[in-house]
């Protein structure tokens, strides 16, 4: 583990891409493959391989208190060294004493995260940290923690491991990648690569590709400025959710890669009679279906065409995403929730079919393919039970004996030609409750993790609200040691309540001037945030408004962003309440 801490150390003291994998690539050359292989895992900055699911399950208040035990520190020098070094991994170097002659072994580490996460409890998973960390140097121990916290912070990123492995043992960068993405585990892609056979990487299902992401553009005209045809869909605010199909079973995963099956029962038996193994893209929504239509038909009516909005309207509608949200992290969902908030998942590409990995044919290929997979005659929204028996494909009202259909629908795809139909596109879109548009270019393959032209997405702000900075927080990276995550509120008669929390949209600059402000003006220091007097005021932008209780205005602001300091507006000149109520029911 030695010389792994001391490669971190050296990659962590250039900013230089070259000398970065150049040092990664001779710590390879230096180990053996079972070493090299748990080594690529961690670099990468995580624990385990990334087509996993297990996890460590241990938060930083854990790895707070072992800390604060194994260096003998009170509360106070730990916050002073967290403010200093804004990482906990960092934290535990300084404070930890020198263990002399006590150093880990990168497979033994290995198997003690393994350990620790089958470990039940915070009492056995507390004692198994303890004993890991006790065995290490403070060096050690920094970047022990570092993995077990997901963030190395020494610049490193896995596209610069795959181009480590590719140099240490002679493949493409381009067969590493993909190996890497097939696979699910970098640590395999090493292997290959040691043995010559990047080649001969099979799809793994069941773990999450990367997902391709879209630009922002800010008219019709820069929608169309890019390239020459173009797919159009609306832009939903849901969940971007893959869909993994093979052998009757249907996982759903979420942009963070994260399964999320288990929020939505109903939904895998929609697509479990689909006839190839397969891996689709789209937006898990709460729908709102047309009364008294079933969902079959609409799966096998759709086509890869000029849509028109007759059809849209005809397919239901999305409903808010603060509607959605209710389903969300839910490990049991009950049937009152099922009934009150059906879900659909809105398909608008394919991945993966029959054998084949798709991404690199273009987007009108994809787009049929994946009409052909939705049209297979069995495809039918199965029964999928779920309490008490009842079934959660076809969900039947008990008091009105309607009936809900939780399937799939081939998100509706249009064209235009002019900025003026692309206007009246959005115009109709945002009428239906959605975001905005989706542009994307028919020629172009599909980039997992990439953002380019290809996917451009055009939205507006719901509305601004000028709030007023009630606490704030220091920040993470580069911005450890300066104030620049800040907590906001309105007006309910003669108090502040808060509504929101944000920490992009101002400058370096504005942030440190700011930061000295907020010194000198703070109510309460509390370590990592404090709460300041009440007289800055900011004008902040978002997404969305949503009913909540993590703040005590009662709803909270989807996708915040503040747009400029108010320097010019006194607190008392801030939004009220009123005012979130209105923007709140209008959105609704």
């Amino acid at each position: 583990m030695r010389k792994f801490v001391e490669t971190c150390e050296a990659i962590a003291a250039t900013p230089k891409k070259l000398l970065k994998i150049g040092a990664v690539a001779e710590y390879f050359k230096s180990c053996a493959t079972d070493e090299a292989a748990a080594s690529t895992v961690y670099l990468s900055g995580r624990a385990f391989p990334a087509w996993e699911e297990t996890t460590l399950q241990v938060g930083g208040r854990l790895l707070w208190r072992v800390v604060a035990e194994l260096a003998g520190k009170d509360e106070a020098a730990l916050t002073a060294a967290y403010r200093k070094h804004g990482d906990l991994g960092a934290v535990a170097g300084e404070v930890l004493p020198e263990r002399p002659g006590g150093s880990l072994d990168v497979l033994n580490v290995a198997e003690s995260f393994r350990q620790i996460a089958a470990a039940r409890g915070p009492a056995a998973k507390l004692a198994r940290v303890r004993d890991l960390l006790e065995q290490a140097s403070a060096l050690e121990a920094k970047y022990v923690i570092k993995i077990m916290t997901g963030d190395l912070r020494i610049g490193l990123k896995e596209s610069l491991v795959e181009e480590a492995i590719a140099r240490a043992y002679g493949g493409t960068l381009a067969d590493v990648q993909r190996a890497n993405m097939l696979l699910g585990d970098i640590g395999e892609a090493l292997r290959l690569a040691v043995e010559g056979k990047l080649a001969q990487a099979q799809m793994r299902m069941f773990h999450a590709l990367g997902f391709m992401l879209a630009s922002p553009v800010e008219s019709p005209e820069d929608g169309l400025s890019y390239f020459a045809e173009a797919a159009v869909e609306d832009k939903y605010d849901g969940i971007r959710a893959q869909a993994h199909i093979a052998g009757g079973e249907v996982k759903f995963f979420s942009r963070t890669r994260d399964e999320i099956t288990e929020s939505f029962p109903e939904l895998p038996g929609a697509l479990s009679g689909l006839a190839q193994d397969a891996i689709l893209d789209g937006e898990i929504v709460a729908w709102e279906y047309p009364q008294n239509q079933g969902l079959a038909d609409e799966v096998v009516d759709a086509q890869f065409a000029e849509a028109g909005e007759a059809r849209a309207a005809k397919l239901g509608r999305a409903r808010p995403f603060s509607v959605l949200q209710q389903r969300l992290g839910r490990k049991k969902v009950s049937e009152k929730l099922l009934r009150e908030i059906p879900v659909t998942y809105l398909a608008f590409d394919v991945l993966y079919a029959g054998g084949e990995l798709l991404i690199d044919r273009p987007l009108r290929e994809r787009a049929l393919l994946l009409d052909a997979l939705l049209a297979e005659k069995n495809l039918q929204p199965r029964e999928h039970r779920g309490p008490q028996g009842k079934a959660q494909g076809r969900l039947a009202f008990e008091d009105d004996g309607e009936c809900a259909a939780a399937g799939v629908i081939r998100a509706p795809v249009f064209r235009a030609a002019s900025p003026d139909e692309l206007e009246r596109l959005f115009a109709a879109a945002q009428a239906r409750g959605n975001e905005g548009l989706m542009i994307k270019d028919l020629n172009s393959a599909y980039t997992p993790g990439k953002r380019g032209k290809a996917w451009l997405k055009m939205k507006r702000e719901l509305a601004t609200l000028d709030v007023v900075v009630t606490a704030v927080e220091y920040g993470h990276g580069k911005r450890v040691g300066v104030l620049s995550d800040y907590t906001f509120g309105v007006w309910d008669g003669d108090r502040l309540v808060n509504i929101g929390k944000a920490y992009s949209g101002l400058t370096d600059v504005e942030i440190a001037e700011m930061t000295q402000w907020f010194l000198e003006h703070t109510i309460e220091d509390q370590g990592f945030r404090r709460t300041v007097e009440p007289k800055i005021v900011l004008e902040v932008a978002f997404n969305n408004m949503m009913q909540s209780d993590r703040h005590d205005s009662g709803y909270s602001l989807r996708f915040p962003r503040i747009v400029r300091l108010r320097p010019d507006k006194s607190a008392e000149e801030a939004d009220r309440i009123e005012r979130a109520r209105e923007i709140y029911a209008q959105q609704s």
